[in-house]
């Protein structure tokens, strides 16, 4: 037995206690009070005190790419052009080796840890790396295995087969800290039929999703009148993609995606009726603060999100597009 002790004590749940203390025995908190009553309660229990500071629970990331860690700073002079931005992550990712990934998501995590945060919610393409980080750090949180890039329709049947044999094989690495999840990378990442293949799975096999959205006006220019660099993009490389002409988010409820009550990523250009879409259906946002601004892309309506009883939580996203 073991008590923490410090001048105030947030247990976040209830009101803070000045002179707080928590008892931990083996890997559980026993209890939360006043420093003199669980001193009295547990007297022979030994006493690590912290003096002049505040304990309070770990802190949650809401959106991470711990895989991602050992590129920060490599971005940075791509940062003002998001285009240049995600061709250039491509082809620094795809230099990796699965080691370098796995190293890379182990330092994520350790930094993490170190800076007070004890769950993730993390997307990665290679999913085993987030999920070797978090369980040999000591981290709880969900793994998302991220879709590959599948915008084209006709590939559809064969990418969800991989994904959900990916998937299944991930799920063998689950602990009671650590599960796992599904990711879709974006609206324009990945086309509208593997969208509904995966969305059925989540709903028949309750598996949680994480979905980029509404991150840039790019994105918004896509989706809602088929403009811009990604339709340039994909008529490069000859893929088959038909702009939706609506909002990201109105896209992602016509293909039920919604209805899986997801955790959406940034939400920056989403529109009133978006974060009505998104209340209604009881889906919940990371907000990416650092790396909207990084971007430029602008800021999320933090506090509209709030009135419409949405459930936020704070993300970094990944070090390529937060420093910190």
């Amino acid at each position: 037995m073991k008590l923490l002790t410090a001048e105030y004590l947030l247990p976040i749940a209830s009101d803070p206690i000045s002179g707080g203390a928590v008892a931990i025995e083996g890997q559980a908190i026993v209890a939360v009070g006043g420093s003199g009553e669980l001193k009295a309660k547990y007297p022979s229990a030994g006493v690590e005190d912290f003096g002049n500071a505040a304990i309070l629970p770990g802190f949650v990331n809401c959106h991470s790419h711990l895989e991602l860690t050992a590129m920060r700073g490599a971005l940075d002079d791509v940062e003002h052009d998001f285009k240049s931005w995600l061709l250039k992550i491509n082809d620094l990712r795809s230099a990796m080796t699965d080691a370098d990934i796995e190293d890379a998501a182990i330092a994520g995590a350790m930094e993490g840890a170190a800076a007070g945060v004890t769950c993730f919610g993390d997307i990665g393409r290679y999913g085993l790396a987030g999920t070797k980080a978090l369980k040999q750090v000591g981290l709880r949180g969900i793994v998302y295995q991220e879709t590959e890039f599948s915008p084209d329709n006709r590939t559809a049947e064969g990418d969800f087969a991989k994904l959900g044999a990916k998937y299944e094989e991930l799920r063998k690495e689950e602990t009671d800290l650590v599960k796992v999840g599904l990711s879709p990378h974006s609206p324009y990442t990945v086309g509208s039929q593997l969208f509904e293949l995966i969305a059925q799975y989540s709903i028949l096999n309750r598996v949680p999703l994480s979905i980029h959205a509404s991150e840039s006006l790019d994105e918004m220019n896509l989706l809602e009148k088929g403009e811009g660099f990604f339709t340039q993009f994909y008529e490069k490389l000859g893929l088959e993609w038909n702009s939706p002409h609506c909002t990201p988010i109105e896209y992602l409820e016509r293909l039920g995606v919604l209805s899986t009550r997801p955790l959406l990523a940034h939400c920056v250009t989403v529109t009133d009726s978006d974060i009505k879409k998104i209340a209604a259906n009881r889906a919940s946002i990371a907000h990416c603060p650092k790396s909207n601004a990084k971007f430029g892309h602008g800021y999320a309506p933090f506090e509209k999100f709030l009135d419409a009883g949405i459930a936020v939580g704070l993300g970094s996203d990944s070090v390529a597009s937060n420093n910190v």
